[in-house]
């Protein structure tokens, strides 16, 4: 017998639907663009109830999640997005020089300023000068030093501020390297935007990792509070 020759015919719906794919992720909006068209806002203390409940209502009954909400007198007015660092500071905090001649507590600061980044923490500190005066400033982060450094910088000394990144403070605290009992103010670095526009909780490494440790840090706070222990959130 002879074989006819066929032709072949190549099916074009698999390309179809590759150039549709590849159409959509050409479409998707990214997280500066919807931030560019936002008018900045501050932060209140519904954002941060709000990411609590989210990380805790899956282990959590809605009694529980209800018993570790703050109240709002719990949190300082947030930066309305017109001050400096400095000024705000010296806002919420007008009794500053008698907070800072009273504390002599060594592995403890009266004020702790929580952020992103290693970078970021330099620049809150540079940016603070007119509000600290003459107290001493401890950074708080990973990057080119060592935890154990800090924790023998804590323990013979007296610090009054605290600037870092939650993954750096929850380390001290669960090492007895830095004790939060002696803290009257936590300033979360809330409003900053970084080149992309993008605020702490809009970035996904920050969202999933820096504020994923800022939670526990936070039910350590909630802990002490619900003890009776003063102290005051702010949004910077």
């Amino acid at each position: 017998c002879v074989l006819q020759p066929t032709e072949c015919f190549l099916s074009q719906p698999e390309e179809k639907q590759e150039s549709t794919v590849k159409a959509k992720r050409r479409k998707k909006k990214k997280i500066s663009d919807v931030l560019q068209k936002s008018a900045p806002k501050p932060g209140v203390p519904a954002d941060l109830q709000n990411l609590l409940s989210q990380h805790f209502g899956e282990n959590r009954s809605v009694i529980e999640i209800e018993e570790l909400k703050l109240s709002d007198s719990c949190f300082l007015p947030a930066n309305d997005l017109s001050h400096s660092f400095s000024s705000y500071l010296k806002e919420i905090c007008p009794k500053w020089a008698k907070l800072r001649r009273n504390h002599k507590e060594k592995k403890s600061v009266v004020m702790l300023v929580l952020c992103s980044s290693a970078l970021r923490s330099l620049e809150l500190i540079k940016s603070m000068t007119a509000f600290k005066g003459d107290c001493k400033v401890l950074k708080l982060f990973a990057k080119h030093i060592k935890i154990k450094e800090q924790m023998n910088i804590l323990e013979k000394g007296v610090f009054h501020i605290g600037v870092g990144t939650p993954g750096r403070v929850k380390a001290l605290v669960e090492q007895d390297g830095l004790c939060l009992n002696s803290t009257k103010y936590m300033i979360l670095d809330w409003n900053w935007r970084d080149q992309k526009l993008r605020r702490m909780m809009d970035i996904p490494e920050v969202l999933y990792k820096h504020l994923y440790i800022l939670y526990s840090v936070y039910s350590l706070l909630l802990f002490l509070v619900l003890r009776s222990w003063s102290v005051k959130f702010s949004f910077c």
